[in-house]
């Protein structure tokens, strides 16, 4: 089953929202990009790559796939996240998960929609729960410049990427 996102005006920047409650926090960022779904997923798992487009990630180990156990480094921070990688649907939705229920878990969900013609609307949420989330959530940063960045950096070089492909079609077009 394919997602189409139809009938609403395209969203040229980051849009954020969050929701707490006292066990639990979600936040979402939505973005469209003007790319196919497969161009965006060949940059969403390319783990080596990651650096060197997204400003919110200074490396990750492993490889994004199902099944996966990942090393996600952020800059400023010494502290390495271990997600896991599952729900994969190719071009579509993965799921990166870390933690133990009831306690402290982090699910974030990555969401392709196609769009009508080349592109497709980008959503990406995390939810935050348990225990201890309860007790240290007022010690989390600020995750609304930090999912922002993301969809922007992941918009910037889809849109990129995409240019230089219709740039190479287009060249060879003239060139026949």
């Amino acid at each position: 089953m394919i997602a189409v996102a139809c009938d609403q005006a395209p969203m040229s920047e980051a849009s954020f929202t969050r929701t707490s409650s006292t066990f639990a926090m979600t936040c979402r960022v939505e973005i469209d990009i003007d790319a196919t779904a497969e161009i965006v997923w060949s940059i969403l798992t390319d783990a080596k790559g990651f650096p060197r487009w997204n400003s919110t990630v200074s490396g990750i180990d492993g490889h994004i796939r199902e099944g996966e156990h990942l090393r996600l480094h952020v800059p400023g921070t010494k502290r390495t996240f271990t997600p896991t990688v599952s729900g994969v649907v190719a071009a579509q939705r993965m799921v990166w998960s870390d933690g133990v229920a009831a306690i402290f878990k982090g699910v974030r969900t990555f969401d392709l929609a196609r769009r009508s013609g080349a592109s497709i609307s980008f959503t990406m949420e995390e939810r935050f729960s348990g225990v201890v989330f309860a007790l240290t959530k007022a010690m989390l940063p600020d995750f609304r410049p930090i999912f922002e960045a993301f969809a922007s950096d992941l918009k910037r070089e889809a849109e990129r990427v995409t240019r230089e492909r219709d740039g190479e079609r287009s060249a060879y077009g003239r060139d026949a």
